[in-house]
C-alpha cells in the first residue's frame, strides 16, 4: 500500500487526523520538499510529532528513479508532500508508476494554496484560468540573461477570457525563494520588451506565508506593489482579470487595494 498524504500549508500541525493516523500505522515514511516547503516546520519537528523517521527524497529519487516504490509492494508506505497530495504532476506520475507495479494507492488530502488564496483574498475560485510559474532568470551560453515570457503569455490569454491567473514563484536551491517583488519586476521587464499592455496598470495580489498565524495579503497596481514588503517566504502572486463587485470589496477591505476598485468593478 502506498498512501499519499498532503501536509497542508505551513507547519507540522496542518496535517489532518486521518493523515497522522496513516503515518503512525505506516512501516516507512518518505517525503519530498522541493515542489513545496513547510516554512514553519523542520524534518525534526515532523519526526517528533509522528514518532517516526522521515526519509527525505532527492528530486531524482522522485522523478527519475523512484526505486523506493518497490517497498510498497510488501509494506505500508506513506509519501508526504506540502500542500495537497496531487497538485504536482510529479505526484500523479508517481501514483501511475505505483499502479503499474500493482501497488494499491490512496490519497489523504491536505490544504492547498490554490484554495487558500481565494479565502485570503476574496477572489472567487471559479474565476481562475490556467496557472503559471515564474522561474528565476538564467544566463545563456552567450552570457545573456534570459527571462521566461511564458507567465506573461499565460496572463495575457487568461485576461482575454476574463480569468484570473495564479502565478507560482520559483523555489531554487541556489537562487532561493522568489518573492512577489522579484516576480512583478520580471513581468514588468517582459512588458517593457513586448509592449502588449498586459501588465500596464495591471492589478496584482501578493500573498505571503499562507496558513501561518500571520499571513500577508496585499493588493495594488503592479508598479506600486513591487515596492511593498511581504516579509519572509513562501510568496505567491495573482494577476486578476476584471472583478466582480464582491471581489473588489474583498480586495479593498482584506488586502488594502485602492478603494477606486469598488467603483470600477462589474456587477
Amino acid at each position: 500500500m502506498l498512501t499519499f498524504i498532503g501536509l497542508g500549508l505551513f507547519d507540522e500541525k496542518d496535517i489532518s487526523l486521518k493523515g497522522l493516523e496513516a503515518i503512525e500505522q505506516a512501516d516507512i515514511v518518505f517525503a519530498e520538499f522541493y515542489t513545496s516547503v513547510l516554512m514553519g516546520a523542520t524534518v525534526e519537528k515532523l519526526e517528533k510529532l509522528y514518532g517516526k523517521k522521515v526519509h527525505v527524497l532527492l528530486r531524482e529519487e522522485v522523478e527519475q528513479d523512484p526505486h523506493w516504490l518497490d517497498q510498497a509492494q510488501e509494506q505500508d508506505v506513506v509519501f508526504l508532500t506540502g500542500g495537497d497530495t496531487m497538485v504536482s504532476t510529479t505526484h500523479v506520475d508517481l501514483r501511475l508508476r505505483a499502479q503499474d507495479k500493482g501497488i494499491t494507492t490512496r490519497l489523504i488530502h491536505g490544504a492547498s494554496i490554490t484554495s487558500a488564496i481565494c479565502g485570503l483574498s476574496g477572489l472567487q475560485n471559479y474565476r481562475f484560468g490556467k496557472a503559471s510559474t515564474i522561474p528565476h532568470p538564467y544566463t545563456s551560453s552567450r552570457g545573456v540573461t534570459v527571462i521566461s515570457e511564458t507567465p506573461y503569455e499565460t496572463i495575457k490569454l487568461n485576461k482575454q477570457h476574463n480569468l484570473h491567473t495564479l502565478v507560482f514563484l520559483d523555489i531554487d536551491k541556489e537562487k532561493g525563494y522568489m518573492t512577489v517583488n522579484q516576480a512583478l519586476e520580471l513581468l514588468l521587464k517582459v512588458e517593457d520588451k513586448r509592449k502588449e499592455g498586459v501588465m500596464n496598470n495591471a492589478l496584482a495580489v501578493g500573498i505571503a506565508r499562507a496558513g501561518s498565524p500571520g499571513p500577508v495579503v496585499k493588493a495594488g497596481y503592479a508598479q506600486m506593489l513591487r515596492e511593498s514588503d511581504f516579509g519572509s517566504p513562501l510568496h505567491i502572486l495573482v494577476i486578476p482579470a476584471s472583478l466582480h463587485f464582491i471581489e473588489a470589496e474583498a480586495l479593498v477591505k482584506l488586502a488594502g487595494a485602492p478603494s477606486s476598485l469598488m467603483e470600477e468593478s462589474n456587477d
